[in-house]
C-alpha cells in the first residue's frame, strides 16, 4: 500500500491551474507534519499557504522550474499550480533543518497524492524576494507547488548512470531510477 502511494507521488509541474485546492486541505496536509520526526524534536518549521490566485502570481514569480529541461521556463498560464505551501523555519530553533524540511515535504506530498492531487518540491527559489513578498518573518527552506496534476510521469529504468529526466513528443515526462541493486552496499 505505501508503496504503491510512493510510486504514484511523482514531481507533477503541470497543473490544471482552474482546479483549486482549499485552504482547508492546505491545512490538512500541513496537520500531517505535526505527528512527524523532528531533529531534538525543535519543531522549527513554520508555513504558508496560499491558493488565492494573486499570491500563487506572487510565489511562481520566485521560482525556478525543471533545471533539466533546458527549453522549458515552466509552467504556462493555465497550468500553473493552484496552491502552494512554502516551508520556513526560525533559525533560532535550527540553523539548518534540512532533514525535517524534506521529511515534512514528502508527508505533504504523500497526503497531496492520496486525496488526488499532485505537488512539486522547489528548491530553486528566490527566497529574498518570496519572504518580502509574503511578509514570512522566517528562513525559506523549500517551497510545495500543488494541484490537480495535468501530466502523466513514468518511471524508467535508469541507463548508463544518466538521472536526467525528460518529455517525450507526446509530453509524458520520464524519470530514470536506479534498480535496488545499485544502491545497496
Amino acid at each position: 500500500m505505501i508503496e504503491d502511494l510512493i510510486k504514484k507521488n511523482r514531481s507533477y509541474r503541470r497543473f490544471y491551474q482552474s482546479e483549486p485546492v482549499s485552504i482547508e486541505t492546505l491545512r490538512g496536509l500541513v496537520n500531517l507534519t505535526r505527528f512527524c520526526a523532528s531533529g531534538s524534536n525543535l519543531q522549527p518549521l513554520r508555513y504558508k499557504l496560499v491558493n488565492d490566485p494573486a499570491g500563487c502570481a506572487d510565489v511562481y514569480r520566485t521560482l525556478g522550474w525543471a533545471g533539466f529541461l533546458k527549453d522549458w521556463g515552466g509552467p504556462a498560464e493555465g497550468e500553473r499550480p493552484s496552491a502552494y505551501i512554502v516551508v520556513a523555519y526560525d533559525p533560532a530553533l535550527n540553523k539548518n533543518p534540512a532533514a525535517d524540511a524534506g521529511i515534512a515535504a514528502q508527508t505533504i506530498l504523500l497526503g497531496a497524492t492520496e486525496q488526488g492531487l499532485g505537488g512539486c518540491m522547489l528548491g530553486n527559489v528566490k527566497r529574498s524576494a518570496l519572504k518580502a513578498s509574503l511578509h514570512i518573518p522566517y528562513e525559506i527552506s523549500l517551497v510545495i507547488a500543488l494541484g490537480k496534476p495535468k501530466e502523466k510521469v513514468v518511471l524508467e529504468k535508469m541507463k548508463n548512470g544518466d538521472v536526467k529526466y525528460w518529455r517525450d513528443e507526446a509530453e509524458v515526462h520520464h524519470v530514470p531510477k536506479r534498480a535496488l541493486d545499485d544502491i545497496l552496499l
